[in-house]
């Protein structure tokens, strides 16, 4: 969870750096119908955002009005997701930005279809893959399942962030602690909540949201 906010923030820091890097959402469910077709608020938020201009259909090909399993949403719109289809717009992006980050739905296997899932998308693409961990009750042990499965599927794992989503976690810092401990890529960054003024060096966010980013480590992959 958080996956938008993550992907936001690196687009802008991407931006102080000098990089036009643009941000790809290929299926949202639960859009919402209006004149000019189905939108969802993630996919609106990655536009906007966008150093270059696109179509909201170059951000988010595949958009769905039922907010169910995207495997359920493309059945019952008929509409099968084409994970060839994705890659190809995925590239078009590539070559008129300097990178890219496409931003997944749901978690590492969810289905799409017909025996497809999230990770065969990502495995279509061939990018690495950014974990994004929502800090919360059990997130130890769905961050290090995700990880594992991540390496086994043959992609790079580039690093974590760790999204404080509450901001009330209990032990915050240790459970952040233990993640870099027993993961084997590092944490790029952390998105949280806090009360007061926003560092300098920080994102701004919505509400009290701001964002810290290793920025070497996070620079040097984003440049390949």
């Amino acid at each position: 969870m958080g996956k938008t906010e993550v992907t936001v923030a690196l687009m802008r820091w991407a931006s102080r750096q000098g990089l036009n890097v643009t941000g790809m959402k290929p299926v949202a469910c639960g859009c919402v119908p209006t004149d000019e077709g189905l939108r969802n608020d993630d996919a609106l938020r990655l536009l906007k955002a966008s150093p270059i201009l696109l179509t909201y259909d170059e951000v988010n090909p595949y958009a769905y009005e039922s907010p169910i399993s995207p495997h359920l949403a493309a059945r019952m719109a008929m509409r099968p997701i084409d994970l060839a289809d994705v890659a190809g717009r995925c590239r078009d992006l590539e070559r008129r930005s300097d990178g890219i980050l496409v931003e997944g739905i749901g978690g590492w296997e969810v289905p799409l279809g017909e025996g497809i899932r999230v990770s065969h998308l990502a495995r279509s693409l061939g990018l690495p893959v950014i974990l994004v961990v929502a800090m919360r009750l059990g997130c130890l042990n769905h961050a290090l399942l995700t990880h594992e499965a991540i390496l086994l599927s043959g992609l790079e794992c580039a690093g974590w962030i760790a999204n404080d989503m509450t901001g009330c976690m209990a032990n915050l810092e240790a459970n952040i602690e233990t993640l870099k401990s027993e993961l084997s890529t590092p944490c790029l960054g952390v998105l949280a909540h806090r009360n007061g003024d926003v560092p300098a060096s920080g994102e701004g966010g919505q509400s009290s949201r701001f964002y810290w980013l290793s920025d070497d480590e996070i620079l040097r992959r984003l440049r390949g």
